[in-house]
């Protein structure tokens, strides 16, 4: 059975638990890189299962990821209350079979650099700034950040259980 919304939420919200979302934030590049050093070339274009992402095409969904909350942060502290529209990752995945990976991860690592910026400039009033999501309701900056460092983490954990 499909997980819902709300139990997708919660799953990435208990994968952080109490660490900090930007310490999180700011570790994954490294780790990331670690991780997709275990494979070989043609490992890390393998899929592990039908309907499954190889471990390339996770790192292309963390950069593609991280390109959407970035601007999902911004748009929610440049005009508090907006709308955010959700997005089909299925779809998006189609074309990482095609994807150049040293792109993707370049791009990750400086958009990742870039918002982190962002986060640690942000005021206590912005963080409360929010959105509403498509799928998911209200969510404020600070969820928002909360949540995508728990999607990285759930992602780390995928890619070090391929390479055992």
């Amino acid at each position: 059975m499909a997980e819902t919304t709300q139990e997708y939420v919660q799953r990435i919200l208990n994968t952080i638990g109490s660490r900090d979302p930007l310490q999180v934030l700011g570790e994954t590049p490294q780790q990331l890189s670690a991780q997709l050093a275990r494979f070989t070339p043609e490992r890390l274009r393998q899929r592990p299962a039908p309907g499954k992402w190889s471990p390339a095409e996770i790192a292309i969904h963390l950069s593609e990821v991280e390109m959407v909350v970035g601007v999902r942060v911004r748009l929610v502290v440049g005009t508090n209350g907006i709308g955010i529209q959700g997005f089909d990752q299925d779809a998006w995945a189609a074309r990482y079979r095609e994807t150049d990976l040293t792109i993707a991860l370049a791009a990750f690592r400086a958009l990742r650099a870039a918002n982190l910026a962002m986060y640690r400039a942000l005021t206590p009033e912005q963080w409360e700034h929010y959105g509403m999501h498509s799928e998911r309701g209200k969510e404020t900056a600070r969820r928002i950040v909360l949540l995508c460092a728990g999607h990285d983490i759930n992602h780390l954990k995928q890619l070090e259980a391929m390479s055992a």
